[in-house]
């Protein structure tokens, strides 16, 4: 187990302010020795056994998981460290001052200073013991945060999928009966729709322009079936093509778009998605559609606004929101914000 130097140096500083609250005590007790005596061999005995006793325990493997040695190394250790963290620090502490605590003059404070230094040392270790556990155990319980979040955005894309399927595979059904040309053309757009969402990463979030390349694919496997009716455009700025999104989270919005907006409409319509952003920072995309607009009044949220919803509360809590409004220049606007995380390394764009 390699040394955290960071807490190390955090360890470290603790440490010399707890020798300099016992050599505080000891001096309230006995002024007439000055506070430089007692702060000395309280540095020396507590810096020592805090030295031995920490970096001691990375001696041992099976103190990787909570910070702390097993079994009888686990009760040994702090024995010994404060055995030898005394002897040593005393010694040490006598040359510093010119004096021996060994004389049989010094025996009576010597006693003093045994007491002082266990009650100290059991006191720091519990400390330092306690510390490191509650760090274990929060760091545990956000990674078993992280990994349930996780495990829940993956159930909610393995339930849009589907959703996505069966709607497209509906709209070919009817095309292989009306128009076989196009139903072969659509199949072939799905295969490699299909194909490109099968082997993208699984992971809870992914670059902005790889979601807008999976809008791209969608879009054409649409523009098949509905021809010249359905037109659409994709605004991406360089910028945040590596900002990190969940998978999937605007392909719902577009299939309402296009089934809700401009499907109805004779003349059909035009799908525009945008990405920006605002004062936070957040990230902000807007799904237009020049559509038949929304009704009133509005009905309660469909599967597809509902999946949207769930994913950006379980990854952002109430930072994240979805508003469905009127367009003012007709049809409707899903607008999505949530906080503005940094771009990992960039990746290998799509297409």
């Amino acid at each position: 187990m390699g040394i955290d130097w960071l807490n190390a140096l955090r360890r470290f500083l603790q440490t010399i302010a707890f020798c300099l609250i016992i050599a505080a005590i000891q001096y309230a007790f006995r002024p007439e020795m000055g506070y430089g005596i007692p702060l000395r061999y309280s540095l020396a005995i507590g810096m020592l056994t805090w030295a031995l006793i920490y970096f001691g325990h990375h001696l041992f493997p099976s103190s990787a998981g909570r910070g702390w040695p097993t079994g009888i190394a686990g009760i040994l250790l702090p024995v010994a460290g404060t055995i030898l963290g005394y002897l040593g620090g005393v010694q040490l502490a006598d040359w510093w001052c010119g004096w021996s605590t060994w004389d049989v003059a010094a025996r009576a404070q010597l006693r003093i200073s045994i007491g002082i230094s266990l009650l100290a040392s059991i006191t720091g270790i519990y400390y330092f013991y306690n510390n490191g556990r509650n760090a274990w155990m929060q760091a545990r319980m956000a990674e078993t945060h992280a990994q349930a979040t996780e495990a829940r955005l993956r159930l909610l894309e393995t339930q849009l999928e589907p959703h996505m399927l069966f709607n497209t595979l509906a709209n070919l059904r009817v095309l292989i009966d009306t128009d076989p040309a196009r139903a072969q053309e659509m199949l072939d757009r799905m295969i490699a729709y299909l194909h490109a969402t099968l082997g993208a990463s699984r992971g809870t979030e992914h670059p902005l322009a790889n979601e807008f390349g999976r809008l791209h694919d969608y879009l054409e496997l649409m523009a098949v079936r509905m021809g010249s009716r359905l037109s659409y455009t994709l605004d991406l700025p360089e910028a945040l093509r590596d900002t990190p999104v969940p998978p999937l989270l605007l392909q719902p919005l577009v299939e309402n778009a296009i089934r809700h907006g401009i499907e109805p409409r004779v003349e059909g319509g035009h799908v525009s998605v945008r990405a920006s952003t605002c004062p936070g920072p957040q990230l902000l995309i807007e799904v237009h559609d020049s559509g038949a607009g929304l009704p009133t009044p509005i009905p309660a949220q469909g599967f597809g606004l509902a999946q949207v919803r769930e994913r950006l509360s379980t990854l952002h809590g109430t930072a994240g929101t979805l508003d469905l409004l009127a367009s003012r220049a007709g049809g409707t606007c899903a607008s999505v914000r949530f906080p503005l995380n940094p771009a990992p390394a960039p990746s290998t764009r799509p297409r």
